[in-house]
């Protein structure tokens, strides 16, 4: 069984401000709308959704992507850390022929390693309870 997945989406703001966010305990918290612990260096580590979550920053580009060793409370006792990648692709555009420039990233996630029949779950949560916040963090921006 296939043990990883990718999800794709698109928020209205440009690639520094989510990996700004994603980096920062407060712009995590407020991104998400629950309280993080983050300590967005290369070993850094993070707490988010009450301790559920935690890891350590294990690569990072500049506005470009994110690699973390990500773990849950759900994982079967002495599992590996799942490893969990974040892509942004930042897209700039005139809207309406106006002078003013309008920005949109494109954000790729690849959760990988997941322990035996948890991507669904995983997959998700991605959705419920990181995208679908951010969508309208980044949309009330």
């Amino acid at each position: 069984m296939k043990n990883e997945f990718s999800l794709t989406c698109t928020f209205p703001t440009k690639a520094e401000n989510i990996y700004k966010a994603w980096l920062a305990e407060k712009g995590h918290t407020d991104m998400t709308g629950s309280p993080a612990k983050v300590n967005g260096v290369i070993n850094g580590e993070f707490t988010a959704w009450d301790g559920y979550i935690w890891g350590t920053f294990l690569e990072l580009e500049e506005n470009k992507r994110i690699l973390q060793a990500w773990h849950t409370s759900e994982f079967p006792e002495n599992a590996e850390d799942s490893i969990v990648e974040i892509l942004l692709e930042e897209i700039a555009s005139t809207e309406n022929h106006r002078l003013a420039m309008t920005y949109k990233t494109i954000l790729t996630l690849i959760h990988t390693n997941i322990p035996e029949g948890q991507v669904d779950s995983y997959k998700q949560g991605w959705e419920d309870f990181y995208f679908k916040p951010m969508k309208a963090y980044f949309e009330g921006k």
